[in-house]
């Protein structure tokens, strides 16, 4: 079962790592020339913190399928992040997108009142024309350690669509090297959802050689979106990724994972 049924639950111990809504526009060239001063004045009282980096763009083929197809470098993009004072929530800005993202997520209310404002205002100072793509991501990360739970397999606590080899019971999990699903898939309405899930080492295992099992789903609806259509975008989106992450979790999970229910 790909999705369950909707219901709201706190994690005592939630392993998600990090939230990203992104809102991608036709581009706005002036947000890669001039300072977004009058965008940083609005939020700079939640989102103190700035910086911009020049990030450079991939190559473009030129003449593909003829005898003189090449490469072409390209410029760069000016990525403008706003950050929090805790460092918890940033705000990024370039002349195609506009993103917000936090390692502190605790429910969606919270996280859509915080990109309220800095959205309404981005509107008011850019005027984008339409959202070419509304996208909201959940990237989970299971760890058997912090839950006691070392003594069982993924596949008890993981359901098996999700676990590639790991779900066949001749294979050893901890003789497998790397496994993992990617999908992705269109859901109703032109929604699609990407999926990444399988164990892997958080930055490489440099700080923590544990292997973490990585639910990542990214939802996504592309089309030109009016500004005030997003907002109910956004709750369709969050709807399918709480259903996305109770129906890939087995209860024993479900449970040691400290479930407190929330009003839908």
């Amino acid at each position: 079962m790909l999705f369950s049924d909707y219901q709201r639950y706190q994690y005592a111990r939630s392993p998600l790592m990090e939230v990203i809504c992104q809102l991608r526009f036709p581009p706005i060239l002036t947000i890669n020339t001039k300072e977004p001063a009058e965008f940083q004045e609005a939020v700079r009282h939640d989102f103190p913190r700035y910086a911009v980096r020049q990030e450079q763009l991939p190559p473009k083929l030129v003449g593909a399928g003829t005898p003189g197809a090449k490469l072409e470098p390209q410029g760069t993009v000016a990525n403008h992040s706003f950050l929090s004072a805790d460092g918890f929530w940033k705000l990024n800005l370039t002349k195609d997108f506009i993103a917000l993202s936090t390692l502190h997520y605790t429910r969606w209310e919270d996280f859509a009142l915080r990109l309220d404002k800095p959205l309404a205002q981005f509107i008011q100072v850019y005027e984008p024309a339409f959202f070419q793509r509304v996208g909201l991501r959940y990237v989970n990360a299971v760890s058997k350690s912090r839950l006691g739970l070392t003594d069982l397999l993924w596949d008890d606590l993981i359901r098996s669509p999700y676990l590639g080899i790991l779900g066949e019971p001749d294979v050893d999990e901890a003789k497998v090297n790397r496994a993992s699903v990617d999908t992705e898939i269109t859901l109703e309405g032109g929604i699609r959802l990407k999926i990444h899930a399988g164990p892997g080492l958080l930055n490489g295992g440099k700080r923590d050689p544990e292997p973490k099992f990585i639910l990542d789903g990214d939802l996504s609806l592309s089309g030109n979106t009016p500004a005030d259509k997003v907002p109910a975008i956004l709750d369709g989106l969050h709807h399918y990724a709480e259903r996305f992450f109770h129906g890939a979790i087995t209860p024993e999970l479900h449970e040691a994972l400290g479930p407190q229910p929330l009003e839908s």
